[in-house]
C-alpha cells in the first residue's frame, strides 16, 4: 500500500528547526552571561518546553558540542577569509584580531566557555588551531623584532587572549562601540609591544583597504 506523507509534517519540521536555532541562539547567550547555565533555565528563556529542548539536546554536553561545531565554522571562514601568506607579522596579526572580532558572540562564549570548563574537548579543538597560529605569528615577531620578547610566546598570546575576550565583553555591553574592531586591533598590536602610532597606522590602512574591496 502507497503512503503519503501527512498533512502538518512539512510544518512540524519548520518548527523544529525553528526550534533548534532559537534554543542555540539563546543558549549561547545565557552561557555567556552564566557558564554555568542549565538546560533548564536555557530552556525557560528560549520559551521552549524542556521535552523540546531534550528532544533537540539530551544533555548539556551535547549542547556545547553543537555550540562549538557552529563557532568552529564560523570562525574557519572568518580566518580563512582573513589569512594572507606573505603577511608580515603585524599585519598578520591585525587579520586575525579582526577575524575574531567579526564572529565576537561565537568567540566569547568559547573562551568563556573553555575556561570556565577545561575539560570540555569540543571546545579545545575548536580553539587548538587559532591559538596555535597566534603563537606562531608572535614567535616570528619576536625573532623579528616586531613584537616583546619580554615574555615567551605561548604565555604572551594567553594574556592577548584575555585582553581580547575583555574589548569584546565591553563592546557587546556598549559602554563604548567598535564595530570595525579597529580599536580593539590597535590595543592587541600595542599590547604585543608594537609602537602606538604604528599600530594605529597598521590597522587603519589595513580597514581602508578591506572596506575598499582589497585583500591586502
Amino acid at each position: 500500500m502507497q503512503t503519503t506523507d501527512t498533512p502538518g509534517r512539512t510544518p512540524q519540521r519548520k518548527d523544529a528547526h525553528s526550534n533548534r536555532r532559537r534554543i542555540l541562539a539563546t543558549a549561547r547567550q545565557q552561557l555567556l552571561e552564566d557558564p554555568d547555565a542549565s538546560l533548564d533555565s536555557i530552556s525557560r528563556a528560549a520559551g521552549v518546553a524542556r521535552r523540546t529542548l531534550y528532544g533537540h539536546f539530551p544533555s548539556r554536553h551535547a549542547l556545547i558540542a553543537d555550540l562549538a561545531r557552529e563557532a568552529s565554522h564560523e570562525l574557519r571562514q572568518a580566518f580563512a577569509r582573513a589569512r594572507a601568506a606573505d603577511a608580515e607579522p603585524a599585519e598578520a596579526m591585525t587579520r586575525m584580531v579582526l577575524a575574531a572580532w567579526t564572529v565576537g558572540d561565537h568567540y566569547r562564549v568559547l573562551i568563556a566557555l573553555g575556561r570556565r570548563h577545561p575539560g570540555e574537548d569540543e571546545i579545545r579543538t575548536v580553539l587548538a588551531p587559532a591559538r596555535a597560529a597566534a603563537v606562531a605569528i608572535l614567535r616570528r615577531g619576536q625573532r623579528e623584532g616586531v613584537f616583546a620578547d619580554h615574555l615567551p610566546a605561548p604565555v604572551l598570546a594567553q594574556a592577548l587572549e584575555a585582553l581580547l575576550l575583555a574589548l569584546a565583553e565591553k563592546n557587546a555591553a556598549r559602554p563604548w562601540a567598535d564595530p570595525t574592531g579597529g580599536a580593539a586591533a590597535t590595543a592587541f598590536l600595542v599590547a604585543a609591544g608594537v609602537a602606538p602610532q604604528r599600530a594605529a597606522l597598521q590597522v587603519q590602512g589595513f580597514v581602508r583597504r578591506d572596506r575598499a574591496g582589497g585583500d591586502g
